[in-house]
């Protein structure tokens, strides 16, 4: 066969993940805060962009508009006023008072609306208003305070002390000597948010020069600090500080502490064999162990606790059904300027630089305004889904959730399960149920008992063993096997290894450990 060039002519089709689409997806996936900061940075690239205001601004929502470019909501006739509105409201709303304050001042205005002060205030002199802005700038303490000057309420929010400063401030009273606070600043720095010394005895004097026996000593001296616990280095020596301090680390006490996983097992049989004490004393040694702080410096925590906003807000509907709405707080409000767009090109040349600069903003902007749109409607059909599926979880509570998975979410709203799985990653709902992730209305199914039953959700079993365990008596407590004999009369087969997982994975004692508890309890109580 011979070989020659031919030339051909060729159609197909194919999917190219281009940049913009790749952005599109990570916008889905993005939370509230990620989005926000993602627009802000794209506003301050872009010049065509801007961040609409949010309501109750005030004149900002203006936008530089003259008022009598407004135009008033309701009906109207030429002549006459609005429908439900007074003749002396309708002189009042019509655009008359505008020129009329404008020409004679807004005492005039006050005396049109009838908003005089001196009606409202008649112990208010009018001398005496003058001084309000003098007086205002004082209050602040502001050298030179401007009477327009709008103040911050968080200058007057008192700073968070952490645990560092907190220890910093009682350094000077009890290490004394230079080299020691030297030691103690490196001891310090190596605290953790607990209160717990993270580092070695060892390596601290191999860096500084000193002698093993220094850095302990300095060490012990500072475990005097408040929070009492402070500069532990485990948990018995953190329970140990604290009732060495208070006078009541004697012998019996401190072979509990050195025992502490026997408490946690609690094998008070053998705790009390170890102490040598009887069940009163071991009770009373217990319940002073509890009043103790295993983490002393917890108080302390530099974060601040953030509120969760839900993305999407579920509320029930007057026909029986459910309203679902995105949550305009967190909803992202962007604009493309068209008017400075229109403005600045005409003024640029045709295929020059800041032309093809503008065409390129533009082509982003409206990209951006697509994106964050289409990224609205795809979290609205699928918590539309997920609402509809678990109709009963919200009538009925946590018993009633059904088992789903991406795959049904996906193929009732005909999206891909990759999508359906991005949208609901950290995306939340509020429910009359309270606030939810999207992603915990997904659970395993497990069988019925009965052939031919109704599947159940794993939260829901997990939530039934939950509730068997809590109901529980002293003298009757409940097996792993005891819970799936009642388990099944309820309709749910499950074996006992998955029984005991979950209540595992709940962090559930098992039924000795319960038993043993609650018989101590019960002791102390009786005392």
């Amino acid at each position: 066969m011979g070989l020659s060039a031919s030339l051909f002519l060729r159609q197909s089709q194919s999917l190219v993940m281009t940049p913009q689409l790749m952005q599109s997806i990570q916008l889905l996936q993005m939370t509230h805060f990620e989005l926000n900061q993602f627009i802000a940075q794209e506003v301050e690239k872009n010049p065509l962009l801007e961040i609409a205001a949010g309501d109750g601004d005030g004149d900002a929502d203006l936008g530089g508009l003259d008022p009598r470019d407004l135009e008033f909501s309701g009906s109207r006739d030429d002549d006459g006023p609005f429908e439900g509105q007074s003749a002396a409201q309708a002189d009042v709303g019509s655009l008359d008072w505008y020129e009329s304050a404008t020409r004679n001042g807004t005492a005039k205005l006050g005396d049109h609306l009838d908003a005089s002060l001196e009606n409202v205030f008649p112990d208010d002199a009018p001398a005496q208003r003058p001084d309000a802005p003098e007086l205002l700038g004082q209050w602040k303490s502001m050298p030179g305070g401007d009477a327009g000057e709008d103040y911050d309420l968080d200058d007057f929010v008192a700073g968070q002390v952490t645990l560092r400063d907190h220890l910093g401030q009682q350094l000077p009273f009890v290490v004394t000597t230079p080299g020691d606070r030297l030691i103690a600043q490196d001891l310090l720095d190596q605290l953790d948010d607990a209160g717990y010394f993270q580092g070695d005895i060892e390596e601290v004097a191999a860096r500084l020069g000193k002698a093993p026996e220094a850095v302990e000593a300095v060490l012990i001296q500072l475990q005097t600090f408040d929070p009492p616990g402070v500069f532990c280095r485990s948990l018995s020596e953190c329970l140990a500080i604290q009732l060495r301090q208070n006078d009541r680390l004697d012998p019996a006490m401190a072979a509990l502490i050195d025992h502490l996983d026997l408490l946690a097992k609690r094998d008070f049989a053998s705790l009390r064999k170890i102490c040598g004490v009887d069940d009163e004393d071991l009770i009373d040694m217990m319940a002073e162990i509890r009043k103790l702080n295993p983490k002393p410096g917890a108080g302390f925590e530099g974060g601040f606790s953030q509120s969760i906003s839900p993305d999407v807000v579920v509320r029930p509907s007057l026909d029986g059904g459910w309203n679902v709405e995105l949550n305009p707080d967190t909803l992202p409000r962007v604009l493309v300027n068209q008017t400075y767009f229109n403005t600045v090109s005409k003024h640029c040349p045709k295929n020059g630089e800041d032309h093809n600069f503008l065409s390129d903003c533009m082509q982003t902007a409206n990209w951006l305004a697509r994106s964050l749109d289409q990224r609205a409607k795809t979290i609205m059909k699928v918590a539309s889904e997920i609402v509809r599926q678990q109709d009963a979880f919200l009538l009925h509570g946590v018993d009633h959730l059904r088992p789903l998975n991406l795959k049904t979410v996906a193929e009732a709203i005909k999206m891909h399960e990759s999508t359906v799985s991005r949208v609901t990653s950290n995306k939340y709902v509020l429910t009359p149920r309270g606030l939810f992730e999207l992603k915990y209305f997904f659970t395993v199914s497990i069988g019925s008992a009965e052939e031919g039953g109704d599947t159940h959700s794993a939260e829901s079993v997990r939530h039934r063993i939950r509730l068997l365990i809590s109901q529980e008596l002293p003298s009757a407590v409940l097996s792993d096997d005891d819970i799936v004999i009642s388990l099944k009369q309820g309709g749910v087969e499950l074996a006992r290894r998955t029984v005991a997982k979950y209540r595992e994975a709940m962090n559930i004692p098992s039924s000795v450990q319960r038993r043993r508890e609650k018989r101590a309890i019960a002791k102390l109580a009786a005392f």
